[in-house]
């Protein structure tokens, strides 16, 4: 008898349920045959054949009021789960309830059908003790069995002989979404991506012949999705079959996707999207070819950006930056990189150009980005400035050309907003040779190779020397001496002056200790550093504080020299700077005084002891003018501050600034900056001379 079953008209299981539901199975009338079908989340029977009428002594209607459960008193719930499984036929020797309540043994054989919410069950009475026996040492060996493979997490495959699989654990058939019976044999490697097949036979042949090995392949799963995994194969030998092997699955396509979702952050730009700018360096490396040219670079900074920010805020300037970023994509060519280089700083590279297209490209990217838009309900205009570099015979590196298309950019902002600017030869090599004079004075820092030399400081009220004042000085060993009016601005710009500072201020108060033990302590009374605006922060009274402690310095011996210029550019926070200097015990003046626009009611404010009166003023003497350096000492005076005034170049300007109340005169009539060693061996000859 085929899967049909033989019963009464109104006791018919449904045709579809049938074939699919006891695939070829063979039914006589001795066979007890169930379905069983989840209702209302509870596994319940909702039929049975004349053999299971026969067997457990239902009726037909009694049976279908009975949940699975009845029928097996010894399952607990998750037992349960075991024999009815969604994945494959499951089989077990088990007491089955009867309906006089008593039990018989028999083996339950179950097989999902296809969505796994219905089941059929064929019960095999056994009455044979042997077989009894039997039956149950191989159900032994299957609970085993299930336990090792079939219940674990890792998708399992198992050949006894060949490419042909005698068994596939349930965490596959959840991994592709088919059932046992439809892989076993060869039908799992329908499974495999196409592309991934031979590499998978492959592989699958070295296991065979002994080997372990394992390749990446792609799974389709019935739902037409794909997975990407790992399959490891291992050599397995069964006795009478031969050669076969064990193979598990790893899918790793969430953790491809996380690698690539990082992979995508570190080299994309989280605010518009675009490469950032280490993207944008393996980009132009991967292109550039050395002794070629067509690659071209444009760089883009806009113009007034800060303008936007500060007052729309930066929200407004995020949206400018997205809104860029676009008009970028949409302007520049099929196949042309657009990166963000960093703030509002963006590049375009592009291949096969000469200079007269990159122009072109870099005129029509200006015109792009110069549409009005609405930012904060206001209207604006981005315009950019824009550098355009073409590659030529002598960039010998990738990163040369960014680096001159960089320099062609500032020289377009030097020109004018808004302006399209290819690299000026000329400027090209003053950039370079910038860069160079910027590792050597990083070398030189780094190497204490800056020349400390010392000039001193008199008192007008006995012309004796009281302090001195520390230069740095740069002895270049090819270009010779290089001026602070050059490597300090060059500093600032490099982000140098840091430790340029720290140097400088170190090495004065380590000479301070070394004039104290060979001349006696205060033949050197005080020594003033000069501090750039840059080191204007909350760092610079604990950089000093380190200092003196680390030669045993009292805070009095030390007077910070700060420009005027730089505490007008922010007031407020170089007031506060300053009060942390004052509270720590140092000295604090106002180097060049009169040259800047500060406020004289700010200035009362300032905690300050000593106003220095600028060169040029001093100078100003000579032809008879003494207006200004007369008003500075005097307000000097009135506020309770001490006035030093430099550049003092004749004995006529000292007696002319002595007579107007200058409390200090430092300058080459004086005395000249010296190094270290000779400003001791000359304070020692001059206390000499005072004695």
């Amino acid at each position: 008898m085929s899967a049909w079953i033989s019963a009464p008209e109104d006791d018919m299981v449904p045709p579809e349920i049938i074939s699919t539901v006891f695939y070829s199975a063979t039914v006589s009338d001795s066979l007890a045959i169930l379905v069983a079908e989840t209702v209302g989340g509870t596994q319940r029977l909702t039929w049975g054949n004349e053999g299971a009428m026969q067997l457990l002594g239902y009726g037909l209607e009694d049976l279908r009021t009975l949940p699975a459960a009845h029928l097996f008193p010894t399952l607990g719930g998750g037992e349960l789960k075991l024999l009815l499984r969604r994945e494959r036929t499951a089989r077990m020797t088990l007491p089955v309830r009867m309906a006089s309540g008593a039990t018989v043994d028999a083996v339950v054989i179950t097989t999902p059908a296809p969505g796994g919410r219905m089941w059929a069950m064929r019960i095999l009475d056994t009455t044979n003790e042997q077989e009894r026996a039997l039956r149950a040492t191989a159900d032994a060996h299957e609970r085993r069995f299930s336990a090792l493979t079939e219940r674990s997490p890792i998708p399992t495959l198992l050949s006894e002989q060949g490419m042909r699989l005698a068994h596939v654990n349930d965490a596959f058939c959840t991994l592709v979404g088919l059932r046992a019976e439809q892989l076993l044999g060869t039908g799992w490697i329908e499974t495999i991506h196409e592309d991934d097949l031979d590499g998978v036979i492959e592989q699958v042949s070295a296991a065979l012949e002994g080997a372990e090995v394992e390749t990446q392949a792609r799974l389709l799963r019935a739902d037409g999705t794909v997975r990407t995994t790992v399959i490891r194969f291992a050599h397995l030998f069964t006795p009478g079959m031969g050669a076969g092997f064990v193979g598990t699955i790893e899918d790793i396509t969430d953790r491809l996707a996380f690698e690539a979702k990082l992979a995508h952050q570190a080299n994309h730009d989280p605010l518009t999207g675009l490469p950032n700018r280490t993207l944008l360096a393996q980009y132009v490396a991967e292109k550039f070819r050395a002794g070629t040219s067509g690659l071209a670079c444009l760089f883009l900074d806009l113009d007034n950006f800060k303008v936007v920010n500060d007052s729309l805020g930066h929200t407004a300037g995020d949206e400018l930056l997205v809104e860029v970023a676009g008009r970028l994509g949409a302007t520049v060519r099929p196949g042309d990189l657009v990166a963000r280089f960093g703030g509002d700083e963006f590049v375009v590279v592009c291949e096969n150009v000469d200079e007269e297209t990159a122009v072109a490209l870099a005129g029509r990217v200006s015109e792009a980005l110069a549409r009005p838009m609405r930012l904060g309900g206001v209207d604006i205009r981005p315009y950019a400035s824009v550098g355009v570099t073409v590659q030529t015979v002598e960039h010998a590196a990738a990163e040369e050309l960014i680096r001159d298309c960089d320099i062609a950019m500032y020289q377009a902002k030097a020109s004018g907003k808004g302006r399209i600017t290819v690299l000026d030869q000329e400027a090209r090599a003053q950039a370079r040779d910038k860069l160079r004079l910027v590792a050597e004075l990083r070398d030189a820092i780094e190497h204490r190779e800056i020349a400390m030399y010392y000039q001193p400081i008199f008192s007008t009220r006995d012309g004796q020397p009281v302090a001195v004042e520390s230069l740095a000085r740069w002895d270049h060993p090819e270009r010779g001496a290089v001026s602070p009016a050059v490597f300090v601005p060059l500093a600032e710009e490099s982000g140098l002056i840091t430790g340029l500072g720290r140097f400088v201020l170190d090495e004065t108060c380590r000479q301070l200790a070394e004039w104290d033990h060979l001349l006696g302590t205060g033949v050197v009374g005080r020594a003033n550093v000069n501090v750039s605006a840059l080191q204007l922060d909350d760092n610079l009274a604990a950089q000093v504080a380190d200092a003196l402690d680390r030669h045993s310095l009292a805070p009095s011996r030390i007077s910070v020299e700060i420009t005027e210029s730089a505490l007008m550019k922010d007031p407020a926070s170089a007031r506060a700077v300053l009060q942390q200097l004052r509270d720590l015990g140092v000295e604090l003046a106002i180097d060049d005084f009169g040259t800047g626009y500060s406020s004289l009611a700010y200035l009362r404010h300032l905690p300050v002891d000593c106003l220095k009166v600028d060169r040029s003023f001093v100078a100003e003497l000579a032809d008879g003018h003494s207006e200004i350096a007369s008003a500075v000492i005097a307000m000097a005076r009135n506020l309770n501050l001490c006035t030093v005034a430099e550049g003092v170049e004749t004995v006529e300007q000292a007696e002319e600034l002595t007579r107007l109340g200058a409390t200090y005169l430092q300058g080459f009539s004086l005395a000249e900056p010296m190094s270290g060693g000779h400003a001791a061996a000359w304070f020692a000859a001059h206390s000499e001379d005072i004695s």
